[in-house]
């Protein structure tokens, strides 16, 4: 993987929980507070998870840690030392790893969904990719997270996971449609 390519992951998935960290997240806080430390209604990294693993396969998993792992350093307020706290190391690689497994449970299907030379997109296959992902993810974080989850609100924070990561690929997706729009506009204008 080229370089750049491992910086802009990085760079992107950095933004977008920066994002959900401070604006969706008070937010969501205010509404449902119980539920807010564990997962966001609309969390935007999910979008750069299956977008970059769209992209550039596998690998993508590598950036993607790496964009987590200091996305939790800058945004979580608690410093290095509880970064470095083994379920948090495990929940950042579910997190990463859940695009990837989900392209590849869909193409040992036979629907290899990854992208081409061309890049032609498919937005279907990819939110349906991306919704797999989402439970994925959900499912695996409800199990790091099992020991600090109220029995009771294990149903809640699984949803809620699940709708989060699906949200927050609609949302990212859709922003990326207008900047390719706006892309190609200013390329027949110029």
């Amino acid at each position: 993987m080229q370089i750049r390519y491992f910086g802009v992951t990085v760079v992107a998935y950095i933004l977008a929980h920066g994002l959900t960290a401070m604006l969706i997240t008070p937010l969501q806080a205010r509404l449902l507070p119980d539920v807010t430390s564990f997962a966001s209604l609309l969390y935007l990294p999910h979008g750069v998870r299956v977008l970059a693993t769209w992209l550039l396969g596998r690998v993508a998993i590598l950036p993607l840690c790496v964009g987590a792992f200091l996305s939790e350093w800058m945004f979580a307020g608690a410093g290095i030392g509880s970064v470095t706290e083994p379920v948090i190391l495990i929940s950042i690689l579910v997190g990463a790893a859940s695009a990837a497994v989900a392209f590849e449970l869909m193409r040992a299907f036979g629907l290899n969904l990854y992208a081409t030379e061309r890049l032609r997109v498919h937005w279907k296959w990819l939110l349906l990719v991306g919704t797999l992902a989402s439970v994925l993810n959900s499912v695996g974080q409800s199990l790091v997270f099992s020991g600090a989850i109220l029995p009771e609100w294990s149903v809640v924070v699984l949803v809620v996971y699940a709708v989060g990561d699906l949200l927050g690929l609609i949302a990212t997706t859709f922003i990326l449609m207008l900047v390719f729009r706006w892309l190609r506009a200013e390329r027949a204008h110029g």
